[in-house]
C-alpha cells in the first residue's frame, strides 16, 4: 500500500517515500576542491589537492549498504572538467583526492522554528562505525581518502573550485 498526497501534503526535507513509509536518506555534502585540510588543536590531520571535500551526515536508520551506496555514488559522481569543459569525470578520472569529515548538524530537521532538531540523527557510536565504514569503503577504491576526527572541534579550510557544490542522498 503506497502514499497519497494531496495538494497540501508535501514529504519534509531529507525523506522519501520508500515502500509505503517515509525513511531518511544517507547524506554527502560534496565540494570540489583545488585543496582542503582539517586541523583539530592546531594540527594538521588531513590534508589533499584536487579532489572532493565530503562532508557526511549519518542519520538513524543508515547502515552499512547505505553507506556504501553513499560511497560508489561519491566516487562514481562526475563533476570534474573533461577536455571539452563538460563535468564528465569522477574524482579517480581526474586523479583527485577525497577528505571525509563527520558533520552531524547536516541530520538537521529544520522544517519547524529557528532552531533545528537533531533527533533523526544516528546516536555517536553508530554514527562513529558508519563514518569509519565509508571512509574504509573510499580507501578500497585506491583513491587517497583523507578524514577529520569524529566528535572533535575541527577547523576545516578549503577553496572550492567553481564553486561545484552536490548534496547527495541515498
Amino acid at each position: 500500500m503506497g502514499w497519497h498526497l494531496g495538494k497540501q501534503d508535501s514529504i519534509p526535507t531529507g525523506y522519501s517515500i520508500f515502500y509505503g513509509s517515509l525513511t531518511r536518506k544517507m547524506i554527502a555534502l560534496i565540494q570540489r576542491v583545488t585543496q582542503a585540510k582539517v586541523v583539530v588543536d592546531g594540527k594538521t590531520i588531513g590534508e589533499i589537492e584536487q579532489g572532493l571535500l565530503v562532508f557526511l551526515g549519518v542519520e538513524k536508520e543508515d547502515d552499512q549498504q547505505k553507506a556504501q551506496r553513499l560511497c560508489d555514488k561519491v566516487m562514481g559522481y562526475r563533476v570534474f572538467s573533461d577536455e571539452h569543459g563538460k563535468m564528465n569525470l569522477n574524482v579517480q578520472q581526474a586523479n583527485g583526492s577525497l577528505l571525509v569529515i563527520s558533520q552531524f548538524t547536516l541530520a538537521a530537521d529544520t522544517q519547524k522554528g529557528l532552531r533545528p532538531s537533531f533527533s533523526g540523527g544516528a546516536e555517536p557510536q553508530k554514527a562513529d562505525q558508519l563514518y569509519h565504514y565509508f571512509v574504509e569503503q573510499c580507501r578500497a577504491t585506491g583513491i587517497k581518502t583523507e578524514m577529520g576526527q569524529f566528535a572533535a572541534d575541527m577547523k576545516v579550510s578549503l577553496t572550492n573550485d567553481g564553486p561545484v557544490t552536490f548534496w547527495l542522498q541515498v
